[in-house]
């Protein structure tokens, strides 16, 4: 990028320290929007994300893994030929406004310190945690073709859409697990709109990219604590 833009480098390294952080795990098998914060944007990642994120989730019911994805062992199969499109819209709506779940035992929670899917992956027993609270401000079908359905979810945070597709298969009294899941939404920031891809790496594609999440920065009050030492920049 250095020699697209132009700049002439020296070669020699800077000790430099770079902050950079993410607004939210996102699961190791899913794709889609991973908000990164770097430098004093760092400290802007808990207010801007404190909005809804929105998923798009295929699940396949008669199957259940460990996981509850498909990277996991298969550790249960039922018969799914009874769920039929009906069936599983009115199930929905029992998983909709506040209700609780009971998080996976491979997820980013931590027992002493230690992520339980790190703890699990090692062979140690872990207890699942409590059931808590959650939001889910709207869940609905897209599409069912059996064993498939695909699902749009739109949750607070401290939601998991894999055991959301879990408990909806023991709820229709078979089981299901995730096959993908993509994250399109986080805060205000949308797989669409801001998402840069690949093939669009260049300075100039960067660039405008970049203004285009400026913009919702600006719309920040934690934006005023940004200012560099020059009146015209912001640190992004």
């Amino acid at each position: 990028l250095f020699a697209e833009a132009g700049v002439q480098t020296n070669g020699k390294k800077r000790n430099q320290v770079l902050k950079i952080g993410h607004g939210g795990t996102l699961d190791s098998a899913a794709t889609g929007v991973l908000v990164v914060g770097m430098g004093k944007g760092t400290k802007m990642l808990g207010t801007m994300l404190a909005g809804s994120k929105k998923y798009t989730a295929i699940g396949m019911l008669g199957k259940a893994t460990d996981t509850l994805d498909a990277t996991g062992k298969v550790t249960e199969e039922k018969p799914y030929d009874q769920v039929t499109k009906g069936d599983l819209e009115n199930v929905l709506q029992k998983f909709t406004g506040d209700i609780m779940q009971v998080p996976p035992l491979y997820s980013a929670l931590k027992k002493d310190g230690e992520r339980l899917s790190t703890l699990m992956k090692r062979g140690e027993a872990v207890e699942a945690k409590p059931a808590r609270p959650v939001r889910v401000y709207s869940l609905s079908l897209q599409h069912f073709q059996p064993p498939l359905f695909t699902l749009d979810v739109e949750c607070g945070g401290g939601f998991y859409v894999r055991s959301l597709v879990n408990d909806i298969g023991k709820e229709l009294s078979t089981c299901a697990t995730v096959q993908e899941l993509t994250r399109t939404k986080q805060g205000p920031f949308t797989l669409e709109e801001h998402a840069l891809q690949e093939d669009k790496w260049t300075i100039d594609e960067i660039a405008q990219s970049l203004e285009l999440c400026t913009a919702l920065l600006l719309e920040e009050p934690a934006c005023k604590k940004l200012k560099t030492e020059h009146s015209g920049e912001t640190a992004v």
